[in-house]
């Protein structure tokens, strides 16, 4: 895993994003198409924001949803389908996007119509975050590192649900649905690069536990240890509790 770190959330995002079309215009150079897995939520904002005026040909990349609440309208402030439509969709013209309807009345056959997608195709990059309490996804502790479905079914813990609160998603506990379709563990692994944007504070607890500690489905995002190509961007907050040994991993600590 290779650790970056950064002044600000601007400046990682923005790194991410040049590492990310970097990728991308690689796979499309390759084989005229690049297959992208696409996070949502508060970390993702700045690096989406500059990922979006990179200068690619858009029209040759397909996108796969990460994961989706049950239950909750696309029209929700909250709806990962709605940030997604907002932030990528709307603004530049992807070949595809494979989203994940939460609102499905047979979910399980949902996941399985997802997966069947998926499954069709290499993915190149996947975007993805660390949660709080150390998810990847929505794969809260303790993560199903074994099933080889490609989407499942999750309960979120209070940990995840108290998260989307305090973001600002919902306006208390009560109103976060207690499950989500989540894009498992495995299937993460599959990408060929995984960009891990982790910025703030209140996340450094987390990835301490996931960089520092031992690969452990009660630390799901420490599972990246085992990826070949992991690049985790972090930004001075985010850092804050490294260890000197971990952050010389990184090739520019405190990029400008």
């Amino acid at each position: 895993m290779k650790v970056e770190v950064f002044e600000s959330k601007m400046k990682l995002g923005g790194a991410a994003a040049n590492k990310a079309a970097e990728i991308i215009r690689q796979a499309i150079a390759e084989r005229e198409v690049a297959f992208v897995i696409a996070a949502t939520g508060a970390s993702q904002f700045e690096f989406l924001d500059a990922l979006v005026v990179q200068d690619l040909d858009w029209t040759k990349t397909v996108f796969f949803h990460l994961d989706e609440y049950v239950g909750l309208p696309a029209s929700h402030p909250a709806s990962f389908r709605r940030y997604l439509k907002e932030r990528i969709l709307d603004r530049i013209p992807v070949s595809a996007f494979h989203f994940i309807n939460g609102e499905a009345e047979d979910v399980l056959e949902e996941c399985r119509r997802v997966s069947r997608l998926i499954s069709q195709h290499p993915i190149d990059v996947a975007f993805v975050g660390i949660g709080e309490n150390g998810h990847l996804a929505f794969n809260d502790p303790p993560a199903d590192f074994e099933t080889d479905q490609s989407y499942i079914v999750v309960d979120l813990d209070e940990a995840c649900r108290q998260q989307q609160v305090g973001e600002g998603w919902f306006k208390n506990i009560e109103e976060v649905p207690r499950q989500a379709v989540s894009m498992s563990i495995q299937q993460i692994l599959k990408a060929h690069s995984v960009l891990c944007i982790v910025p703030d504070e209140r996340k450094a607890d987390a990835v301490k536990s996931c960089v520092e500690m031992e690969v452990s489905p009660l630390r799901p995002a420490s599972i990246l240890q085992t990826h070949k190509d992991v690049t985790l961007f972090l930004d001075r907050e985010s850092s804050s509790l490294l260890s000197e040994s971990s952050l010389v991993r990184n090739e520019n600590r405190f990029s400008a």
